[in-house]
């Protein structure tokens, strides 16, 4: 149902390295770069996230309440991606855990630019 999500960042090349080296390992690649907006995913027509500088030419900012979340497939794979995510400049908003018992399983950081993401595995 999700076509692809826009975030905005300060520095599009910073935020298409961040994004492609934490995702490539899911398969994420440049698909389409557009100058001020890029998006990036395994295909155009597989769900997408978009990193954009935004049009009124205003610092971007973070939505309060606005997340993305990554299914990366097992709970390894959370452990992995928040790790990586920090690693690439990303600070924590939620170390990996169980946090409803038997059913997700998560971790959150913030990018560089502010913008919460989730990595979780339902199990």
């Amino acid at each position: 149902m999700i076509g692809y999500v826009t975030i905005g960042v300060k520095d599009i090349e910073k935020a298409k390295k961040f994004y492609l080296d934490l995702l490539g390992d899911l398969g994420a690649k440049e698909l389409l770069d557009l100058g001020r907006i890029a998006f990036i995913g395994k295909d155009m027509k597989s769900p997408m996230l978009a990193v954009c500088t935004p049009a009124d030419g205003l610092d971007a900012n973070c939505g309060n309440g606005n997340m993305f979340a990554i299914p990366p497939g097992s709970k390894e794979a959370v452990d992995a991606h928040y790790h990586r995510a920090i690693e690439l400049g990303a600070t924590s908003d939620g170390e990996p855990g169980q946090r409803i018992p038997d059913q997700f399983y998560g971790a959150y950081v913030r990018d560089p630019d502010g913008n919460k993401l989730a990595f979780f595995h339902f199990g």
